[in-house]
């Protein structure tokens, strides 16, 4: 709802502007170029996309979604403690988490529902959330993923961007920031009276575990058996052994000759992908994986993911577009930057940042267009690029998750994520300025 009024107040203030300042010929104009500028970045990233969900699925199939389900695991059991390691729930949350932390949201969607369904069967105050599920959904908005941002990363890459994957790293730290600031933040807000749970009369049933979707076959690759070889592990780890040691022989040479800023840019931008590729492709290969079968299969969701968001990206750009055409994002910028500015963050990225927390695909859009004004290796490109990976869609993420249990009071929910929003800001301003500044 949010984001309709936001589209609208963009479209007829374009319009209003354009009409007293005279720029009505550029706000048409801007209008068409920028819906034909959305669908030739969809078609642009889209082979991208879909080779880099491939990876991840050759990944998963030869034992990386098995290795992080055990690594969490003993984690999980210590950040819920009321809860016996063998909960129903456990399993969900670490699946979720898993599957969010390989970038893989649409499978770890279903996960969650069913962690809070579980949650909930337990809650001593029904209609209000308890510990447990306000500490899995400040984990699950504030969001760690271990690889690029895929989407991001493509829109980069079709806007001619020189260094595509250099968004990695910080947004690998800005995530960091945002989980460790809302857990944090969520543990310290429980203890205050003011957020004790209530005793609330449902009105309404709550929603049945029929309602929640499939899980789209995460289930068989964790419980599936690998059929690894000594000899295929040892040939991996020996040709990985060989890309890193080239890459120890450049780095000692960029470090005597220009020093560590410029080797964390060489890393970044000439070595993240090609090692991305070969160690997945490894992972895949000794786990026994099915590389090319499972390379189509990932295609096919990043096909399905880029149809999904082209409405998304026209919507956005054409409005924005609009809106600068007629000289009003100017005059707005005009206000904002003496505050954003104060903040380290520069005016134009400064909308983009208010909107990640409302809309992923209203924020991916708004994000495509400013890379498209600004280029993709601008500053202002660089810092949107990692703000939209810098923390998941706050408000949608507890709309669906509380929704699904019929929680109506919140606690400290909100807060706890909203710090964790901002903690991604302040983690993707410092990452920006280390590493692009």
């Amino acid at each position: 709802m949010l984001l309709n009024w936001i589209w609208l107040f963009l479209v007829l203030t374009s319009v209003l502007f354009a009409a007293w300042t005279g720029r009505m010929s550029a706000v048409s104009a801007a209008s068409l170029e920028n819906a034909k500028s959305a669908i030739e970045l969809i078609i642009g990233l889209t082979g991208g996309m879909m080779f880099f969900l491939g990876l991840v699925r050759i990944a998963s199939e030869g034992g990386l979604l098995r290795g992080i389900i055990r690594f969490l695991s003993p984690v999980l059991r210590r950040l819920f403690p009321e809860l016996p390691p063998d909960h129903p729930a456990m399993k969900s949350m670490t699946m979720n988490f898993a599957a969010n932390i390989l970038g893989l949201g649409n499978a770890a969607t279903p996960f969650g529902l069913k962690a809070m369904v579980e949650l909930n069967k337990d809650n001593p105050s029904p209609g209000s959330a308890t510990n447990s599920m306000a500490l899995f959904l400040a984990i699950n908005t504030s969001s760690i993923v271990l690889l690029p941002p895929t989407g991001t990363v493509m829109v980069r890459l079709a806007a001619e961007s020189s260094a595509p994957f250099a968004i990695w790293l910080p947004t690998l730290f800005a995530t960091i920031c945002s989980t460790i600031a809302a857990v944090t933040g969520c543990l310290l807000l429980q203890r205050l009276p003011f957020f004790r749970p209530r005793k609330l009369e449902l009105e309404n049933e709550i929603p049945s575990e029929e309602t929640i979707p499939e899980t789209e076959g995460l289930d068989s690759l964790e419980d599936s058996k690998s059929s690894e070889s000594p000899f295929k592990k040892w040939l991996a780890i020996a040709f990985m052994a060989v890309i890193v040691l080239g890459l120890s022989l450049e780095a000692r040479e960029l470090l005597n000759t220009d020093g560590s800023k410029a080797l964390l840019q060489a890393v970044s931008r000439d070595w993240v992908l090609p090692m991305l590729i070969a160690t997945f492709v490894l992972i895949g290969f000794s786990g026994g994986a099915r590389s090319y079968d499972a390379l189509v299969a990932g295609g096919k969701e990043g096909l399905t993911v880029a149809m999904k968001i082209a409405p998304y990206l026209v919507a956005i750009m054409t409005a924005v577009g609009m809106f600068r055409a007629s000289g009003a994002l100017e005059l707005l910028v005009s206000w904002i930057d003496p505050i954003s500015s104060s903040l380290g963050v520069p005016a134009e990225a400064l909308p983009m940042a208010l909107l990640r927390p409302l809309s992923g695909s209203g924020a991916f859009g708004l994000m495509a267009e400013i890379i498209n004004e600004h280029g993709p290796d601008s500053y202002v490109g660089y810092l949107v690029s990692t703000l939209q990976g810098s923390t998941e869609t706050t408000f949608y993420v507890l709309a669906i998750y509380l929704g699904v249990v019929g929680i109506r009071d919140s606690r400290h929910i909100l807060p706890a994520c909203l710090i964790g929003d901002f903690a991604g800001l302040f983690g993707a301003t410092l990452a920006c300025r280390v590493f692009f500044g």
